[in-house]
Parts: structure tokens; sequence; C-alpha cells
């Protein structure tokens, strides 16, 4: 319908989809790669004693304590560090902050779908590039004119993880423009970039702490880049939101990144049953994406990816499914605990 009047100056853009909610308790949910396991118990000892009259101040505005403990994990100075209210919040500002030549951004055709929401909002030009036919990155692809870069390492929802030889290739045919590594599940496989940061002053890597840290509910997310770039990236949100991490938060991040023995142990069941799942998977006849997140991309010769998504969903089991071209004959599936990765085998032998 053609927009007249106030309506013509509506925005014009397609919302991101998350997965789907569940509206009961008995379902099993593998649809939004969220962590199988509860956070630290050091968060919960943060939380419970949390003194509540400290809220009725703002929050440190910078987030200082989070960022000097992520600065001192991972051997940077708190000015190298942005925090935000979650990874979306600190792309945001990324985007805002270094996005804003009239050349397109580039970034993969099968990738993290806020991105174009981000351009369309913001009014970025952007160009997709398409993966292989194997669903990898081919950094020979991002040799040419752009206004910069972003792509997910591991990539979502492929799974697939970018060699770190391959990253510095395009790292430097790309030295005009700024490159961002949404690192979002890196911890989960893959090599992190984080000791390129001192060699490329033109690279922003951006963190989560909703996946391997199971902080998805206190919305929680950071940036490391040069000290000149994070300083770019605090203009942007003291500008446009002025909303800090809060004080329960800063807490909880902090006692998150504290427990680093239960941060590991966790990783290393996620990363057993993950591939203990995928071994599973390839016996029924599923093609699955060389993973190194917490989430499988799976398809069956056999059996449409939309009629296996409906029958699990029929069994109480949601993973998640994209109508859209070249991944609508896959599956995204999120690594759950044993327990509920045995009901999805039995439940997926049932079919097949």
């Amino acid at each position: 319908m053609e927009k007249t009047g106030f309506r013509k100056n509506l925005i014009n853009i397609e919302p991101y989809v998350a997965g789907e909610q569940p509206k009961s308790e008995n379902i099993i949910k593998l649809n939004a790669n969220e962590n199988a396991y509860p956070p630290s118990p050091l968060v919960q000892k943060a939380i419970s004693g949390f003194d509540a009259s400290v809220l009725r101040k703002y929050p440190d505005f910078s987030g200082e304590p989070l960022k000097s403990k992520l600065a001192l994990y991972y051997g940077l100075k708190p000015s190298q560090v942005f925090v935000g209210n979650g990874s979306d919040d600190v792309l945001a500002a990324a985007f805002r902050a270094f996005f804003n030549s009239d050349k397109p951004i580039l970034y993969p055709d099968v990738t993290y779908s806020f991105y174009p929401v981000w351009c369309d909002i913001m009014r970025i030009p952007y160009k997709t590039i398409p993966l292989k036919e194997d669903l990898t990155i081919d950094v020979n692809d991002y040799n040419t004119e752009n206004g910069g870069i972003i792509f997910p390492n591991p990539n979502a929802p492929t799974s697939i993880a970018l060699d770190k030889d391959k990253i510095i290739t395009l790292l430097d045919n790309n030295r005009d423009v700024v490159v961002v590594i949404d690192e979002t599940y890196i911890d989960f496989g893959g090599e992190s970039c984080i000791d390129l940061l001192d060699k490329y002053d033109n690279l922003v890597l951006t963190r989560t702490f909703s996946k391997s840290r199971s902080l998805a509910g206190m919305r929680l997310g950071f940036a490391m880049a040069s000290e000149e770039l994070i300083a770019y990236m605090n203009a942007v949100k003291d500008s446009y939101n002025s909303y800090p991490v809060d004080a329960v938060a800063i807490k909880a991040g902090c006692a998150a990144v504290e427990d680093d023995k239960y941060f590991k142990d966790t990783l290393n069941k996620l990363v057993s049953t993950r591939e203990r799942l995928a071994d599973a998977l390839s016996d029924m006849g599923f093609d699955v994406a060389d993973s190194s997140a917490n989430f499988l991309f799976a398809k069956h010769d056999k059996y449409a990816a939309k009629e296996v998504f409906a029958f699990l969903r029929e069994k109480g089991i949601f993973v998640r499914y994209f109508n859209k071209p070249r991944i609508d004959d896959r599956l995204r599936i999120t690594v759950g605990t044993d327990e509920e990765t045995d009901a999805l085998i039995n439940a997926l032998k049932e079919l097949i």
C-alpha cells in the first residue's frame, strides 16, 4: 500500500526477527543459541549480595569496573575496552562511529541479519558478498573499494570459523577502512584476533556475555580495539545513547569474568556435546557444517528443513528455521545439555 500523508515519513524497514519464544515451560529451547548452563555461582553470589541502596544513584557512566576487569583478563588497557547493553548495543555504536563513508560497507550475504537493519536505520550503503558454495568466506572477494567491513567469526548462522591467516590477508588488503569482527561465538572454537589489535589499528572486535558466559538475560557486550577507535565509540554512545550499563550488570559481569575455571569447564562440556550431536546427526544422514560455535547448521537430503522443524516443534523441541535463499534447506540447532541433546536425537530417530 502506498504511504500518504504523515505515513510517507515513517521508516521503511524489515525488522530483525528473533527465535520464537515458547509459551510453555516444557519446551526444549534450542533456537536462540543461549547457553545450556547457568552462569557462574559467583554471579549468583554477586546478585544476591548486591546492595540495592546504590540503585538510587546512576551507575558508573563508562562501566569502568567491568572495563578494567575485561582489560586485565585479555591483556589490554581499560581505554581499549568499550562496554554496552548487549553486543547489539555495542555493534550499533560501531556502525555509527566507523561506517560514515559514501562507499558501501561489505558483509557476507549469509550472516547476522541485524546488519542490514542497522544499515537501513542509519542510511549506510552496503553490499553483500556471497559466501562460497560450502558456506565459507573468500577473503579475496573483499578486495574491492568499500567503506568498511563487518563479519562474524565464527559466522552465524553457518557456524563456520575463518582461519586467522585468511583474516590477516583481509586486514592487509583493507587498511584504509575499519574492519569489525563480531566474535560472539569465538569462545566455542576458532581463533580470536585479540593478538592482532596491536598490529592493526583499524581492527575492532566485539563480544557478548550472552553466549559463552550464560548472561543473555543480563544484556552485556563489549568491544576491544585501539584507544583511538574506542574513544570514537564512547563519543557516539555519550552523544546518542546515554544509557550506561546498569550497576547490577556491572557486578554480575565482573563476577563472570573472575570465575575462569567455571567458564572453561562449561565451554568444554558444550564443545563435547556439540561433537556428539554432530556425529549423531551425521549418522542419520544430515550434512553438518564444521561448527566452531555453540550450534550446528545442518540439512538432510531426504527431509526438508521446514518439515523437520515442524516435526520437532510438535515434539516440544524448538530449533531455528530460516525461510531465506541459500539456507532454507538447513536448520540451526543450539547445543543444549546432554539430556536435551538425547531428547533431540531420539525425536529425530522417530522421523528418520
